[in-house]
């Protein structure tokens, strides 16, 4: 599930192409889906800012990821999928939720939100990574997920105060551990499997091993 195209607005770019190797590795077959809504704003990502007065579609946006294979999230149904993944990036906070805005009390798109009911009442597997993980903690109350460390540890993990609002918002969080390997975090109970991505300042294949672990439990999980 896609939230737009580009780490400032919409889906790190990095971690969905890391999510669909992975996929592809472990023989998935794979659709990709993204809300069709408006994106809460536009960032030029060559300067940081917000881009005035222009608007983008985060269906639209997603597409430049799926290479145009992509639908909308409404046609998303637990029948004819193993499991559900999103990837993170400040889209799954600003237009899959407003949790970017409102933190602890935000809301959740309607259509993510059942979404991720629905595979929790089927008893399939969830995979989120970096910010997306805030979405199963208001969504699945008393899930256990990972966005890393509390402390910020000198800048290593720089969005720690995440793991707060976790805690807010219902879920329970889990504290990481690099060591050994750059892993991933799995609540058996619920199915939810968890890796911090960028929210930690390290080199980019942790990251690509951290996602490949939070796929490779996800596959597990379905059974198949």
């Amino acid at each position: 599930v896609l939230s737009g195209c580009g780490v400032y607005d919409g889906t790190e770019i990095h971690e969905a192409s890391a999510i669909l190797v992975h996929l592809s590795r472990g023989g998935a077959e794979v659709q990709m889906y993204a809300p069709d809504v408006p994106q809460m704003h536009v960032i030029d990502h060559s300067k940081g800012q917000p881009a005035e007065a222009e608007s983008r579609n985060v269906l639209v946006e997603s597409a430049r990821i799926a290479r145009g294979k992509i639908a909308s999230l409404a046609r998303l149904t637990t029948a004819d999928h193993d499991a559900v993944i999103f990837p993170g990036g400040f889209g799954a906070a600003k237009n899959l939720s407003t949790f970017a805005v409102d933190g602890k009390d935000c809301k959740v798109n309607r259509e993510v939100e059942r979404v991720l009911k629905d595979f929790h009442k089927a008893g399939k597997p969830i995979g989120l990574c970096c910010i997306s993980p805030v979405l199963a903690a208001k969504v699945l109350s008393g899930a256990e997920v990972t966005v890393g460390h509390e402390e910020e540890e000198g800048g290593k993990w720089p969005y720690a105060g995440t793991a707060g609002a976790i805690k807010e918002l219902g879920g329970k969080h889990s504290l990481f551990s690099l060591t050994p390997f750059y892993e991933a975090h799995v609540d058996t109970k619920n199915k939810v499997v968890t890796t911090p991505a960028f929210m930690c300042e390290t080199e980019l294949h942790n990251i690509f091993d951290g996602i490949g672990a939070m796929v490779k439990n996800v596959l597990k999980l379905t059974g198949k």
